[in-house]
């Protein structure tokens, strides 16, 4: 339990630290070349969700970021006895809790992290009842620390869930009583 609560607070602090050092030392909208054009330093005001999608509702948009957390945190001790499992869900959590602590005390989520993207272009369509605008995506959108973090937990579920076997039988809370 020590291990993963390093991690969650681990993944927190420097992800906190980042997002600091982005407020004082970067200018809205400014990029700085890290890597040529292929990785800049650019500081944006993020108020909506994954991506900038804008949520209207902020108080619904809260709830539903608190509930996500508490599914995860059950999924966390769910899962608490298989090592991979464990590190993935508190990888997600050190991640989820730096943009709840934003989202919650400022309103917004500061990012930073502007990556070069290959184009990809989705012509409109629709599908059923649903149309769809054309959209192009030439840069991957800015992101933070905890969204990676949040990234790679979810990647290490699916390889823990689809690629590497488990033997360890998933236990019930009665079971895990009885050891």
């Amino acid at each position: 339990m020590f291990s993963s609560l390093l991690i969650i607070l681990g993944i927190f602090v420097v992800d906190q630290f980042s997002k600091f050092l982005a407020l004082h030392y970067l200018r809205p909208f400014r990029s700085i070349p890290v890597v040529g054009d292929f990785f800049r330093l650019t500081y944006v005001e993020n108020r909506g969700m994954a991506f900038g999608i804008d949520i209207e509702n902020k108080v619904l948009f809260n709830l539903i970021s608190f509930l996500a957390v508490a599914i995860i945190i059950y999924y966390f001790y769910r899962f608490y006895h298989q090592k991979l499992f464990r590190i993935s869900f508190a990888i997600i959590l050190g991640g989820a809790a730096g943009n709840l602590w934003d989202r919650l005390l400022h309103g917004k989520v500061i990012d930073f992290l502007d990556f070069e993207f290959f184009d990809i272009h989705f012509s409109g369509g629709g599908l059923l009842f649903w149309q769809f605008p054309s959209y192009t995506l030439e840069r991957w959108p800015v992101f933070n620390i905890a969204d990676m973090a949040v990234t790679l937990g979810m990647i290490l579920i699916l390889i823990t869930t689809f690629i590497i076997p488990s033997s360890e039988p998933v236990l019930d809370n009665a079971t895990r009583e009885e050891i």
